[in-house]
């Protein structure tokens, strides 16, 4: 842990971009009735970018390339664009959103930091990003006849989420996957029996993992699912540790992270 910690420190004083910093993790997560013409379909999940604090225009357009090198079928980015500023960085945002590359499109949602700073604002941001706006909305795929939907809920933590209206939109057949900023939102979302994954930030991984111990840190709504993957009353939730960070830069056995999912037909055995 020592090692990991100097390293850390040696590095949050450099705002150029190193693709060293960052981990790409690779998941597969099976759908029991995903149609299989949406076999094997590729998400690249990044969340929690605030972008101003350790997130510069540099970094961001490195995780961006990051991301498109992965060959995504979709980016979904769930919150936290920005962090405590948002005039100053609204065109670097932009410059770096506007460069991701999947094949069919990028969706998001707004996180707390978002709705703080003005949750207008950023939209506007995000539609001159050509990023596509999940919040309490849906956002539906169509191949051969089949359909995927990504759906997604507004943040929790200000109160903007209204999942029944996002459940009223959605049509009955097709695979459901849900953006959430917050990952305790799971146990609702889970409750409803439609969503087969969410996908969620908010925590940072904690930012400080400790050897048995885990993830030091536990806030409104990171508390159960602060990091990782789990399995919750039958759906897929997996929090990834984001890209950026805010109030303190410091990130132990915690680096930031980009997440590569990948659909499957079935279930594991």
């Amino acid at each position: 842990m020592q090692r990991s910690v100097a390293s850390f420190m040696r590095r949050i004083g450099r705002y150029r971009f190193d693709p060293a910093d960052f981990d790409i993790t690779v998941h597969e997560v099976f759908v029991p009735h995903l149609d299989p013409v949406f076999e094997g379909y590729r998400l690249v999940h990044v969340s929690d970018i605030h972008i101003g604090h350790w997130i510069t225009s540099e970094r961001l357009a490195g995780v961006v390339a990051l991301v498109n090198a992965q060959a995504p079928d979709l980016v979904a980015i769930t919150g936290d664009f920005v962090s405590y500023e948002l005039d100053g960085v609204a065109d670097d945002l932009v410059a770096g959103l506007s460069q991701l590359a999947p094949q069919d499109g990028t969706v998001a949602v707004l996180g707390n930091h978002d709705h703080w700073l003005g949750a207008a604002a950023v939209r506007r941001l995000l539609q001159a990003s050509n990023v596509i706006d999940l919040s309490n909305d849906v956002y539906t795929l169509r191949r051969e006849g089949a359909m995927l939907h990504i759906a997604g809920v507004d943040d929790v933590l200000v109160g903007a989420d209204h999942l029944p209206g996002v459940l009223a939109r959605l049509p009955e057949p097709g695979t459901a996957v849900l953006l959430a900023h917050e990952p305790d939102f799971a146990d609702v979302s889970a409750a409803s029996g439609r969503f087969s994954l969410q996908l969620s930030g908010h925590s940072h991984g904690s930012q400080i993992v400790l050897p048995i111990r885990g993830p030091l840190i536990r806030g409104p709504h990171f508390r159960k699912y602060p990091i990782g993957r789990y399995e919750v009353e039958g759906m897929t939730l997996y929090t990834t540790r984001g890209v950026g960070s805010h109030t303190i830069r410091l990130r132990i056995n915690c680096p930031p992270e980009i997440t590569v999912i990948t659909l499957h037909r079935g279930v594991v055995t």
